[in-house]
């Protein structure tokens, strides 16, 4: 890798991810903004808006260091209304009972800046259906605390697999990092 890359990220699994293709960012710098949605944002905008402020934030911080910036944002979108990052049980649940039978999308916005401080972008959205989610099963996922800190309150490579009954589009965007399109970003700025 000739120009270090930075990843705007605090996420273990977007990192994880990096790593399960041989990317390793020099560092991990987290922009810590307001990720609260405006009125009215739809979900698209809502993830690019949030992507593009987090990769601005960390290359800001940078100052005049030569590198890549990385930041990304996951959405889980049920028609025009966003989900929440689950925090507690509560929000675990009432998000599974949401989707419980029914088709949502998650979407990622990526942003990448460049060396010379140029600004990339790319929104994936994948396809998701949750077959029809028992109570007890939901209660139990939101006791396990894996849902916790998760767009939508599940994650797809864990417990929740056993939900999904339909995907179409990236796995890896539904775990929060979509890599074929990261790894293009990466490589046409030559951080890959």
């Amino acid at each position: 890798m000739s120009t270090p890359l930075i990843l705007a990220s605090a996420s273990p699994r977007r990192l994880a991810l990096l790593d399960q293709v041989g990317i390793k960012p020099a560092r991990v710098v987290p922009a810590d903004i307001d990720e609260s949605v405006r009125k009215n944002e739809l979900p698209r905008p809502h993830a690019l808006r949030i992507a593009t402020e987090k990769a601005n934030v960390v290359h800001a911080r940078l100052k005049n260091e030569q590198a890549v910036v990385l930041a990304a944002d996951t959405v889980v979108a049920l028609g025009r209304r966003i989900l929440p990052k689950a925090e507690d049980d509560a929000t675990v649940t009432k998000c599974l009972t949401l989707l419980s039978g029914r088709r949502h999308t998650v979407i990622t916005a990526i942003a990448l800046i460049d060396a010379r401080g140029k600004l990339r972008t790319r929104t994936i959205e994948t396809k998701v259906a949750f077959r029809r989610l028992e109570a007890e099963e939901i209660a139990a996922y939101a006791k396990n605390g894996e849902g916790r800190g998760k767009a939508g309150g599940y994650a797809i490579q864990g417990h929740a697999a056993i939900f999904v009954r339909f995907i179409s589009g990236s796995y890896t965007n539904v775990v929060g990092l979509p890599l074929t399109e990261t790894f293009q970003l990466l490589r046409s700025c030559g951080a890959a």
